[in-house]
């Protein structure tokens, strides 16, 4: 897909997310997987899989399943660039996704086959290795039809259910929550430097 579609609903002099650039994967580094709290018009996790050069997206709705055998529907949307795994703020009203982000997790995962081919065939098996979920989880394809807008999948969890219990309120990268974000309250760790 690339950044086409991503770049075409935005515009950069008034929205401070990443402009980006597809880059190509380099070789030997394990890939990143972002998870980004979204308050838009609606409450929604945005899951991100990198994969050649980009980060390949989908809307959760209702977030990530938990308990294995849960499953939740997952929105793809259009590619994101490398770059939005770092973001973190508020879309002005009137932009494209409008309203704050949040990164919620972030990590690296695996899975045993190629993903790209993985993808394009419909079910991808991947493990995550982040800061507040780990295991596994699959990707599901479901049938389209002529009049779908967007390609729906289903993501379920799969292996063991998570039994860490989930800091749903705080952002990894600045400890803020979304309510703080919104409120431009400054980053807690950067104060302290």
């Amino acid at each position: 897909m690339g950044l086409r579609a991503y770049k075409a609903k935005r515009n950069f002099a008034q929205t401070p997310e990443p402009p980006g650039e597809t880059v190509p994967k380099p070789v030997g580094r394990d890939h990143v997987f972002v998870i980004q709290k979204h308050a838009a018009s609606r409450l929604h996790y945005d899951f991100r899989l990198e994969m050649d050069g980009v980060l390949k997206s989908w809307a959760v709705p209702k977030g990530l399943p938990l308990k294995k055998g849960e499953r939740r529907l997952a929105v793809e949307v259009e590619d994101h660039p490398l770059e939005y795994g770092n973001f973190e703020g508020t879309i002005a009203p009137g932009n494209y996704g409008a309203g704050t982000v949040m990164l919620w997790d972030r990590g690296t995962y695996v899975t045993e086959s190629d993903p790209t081919s993985s993808l394009a065939k419909g079910k991808l098996q991947f493990t995550l290795i982040g800061k507040k979920l780990k295991g596994d989880w699959t990707l599901i394809r479901l049938k389209s039809t002529e009049t779908d807008a967007k390609q729906n999948w289903l993501i379920l969890k799969s292996g063991e259910d998570l039994e860490k219990k989930i800091n749903d309120d705080k952002s990894i990268l600045s400890g803020r929550s979304m309510a703080e974000i919104a409120g431009g309250k400054k980053n807690p760790a950067r104060r302290k430097r």
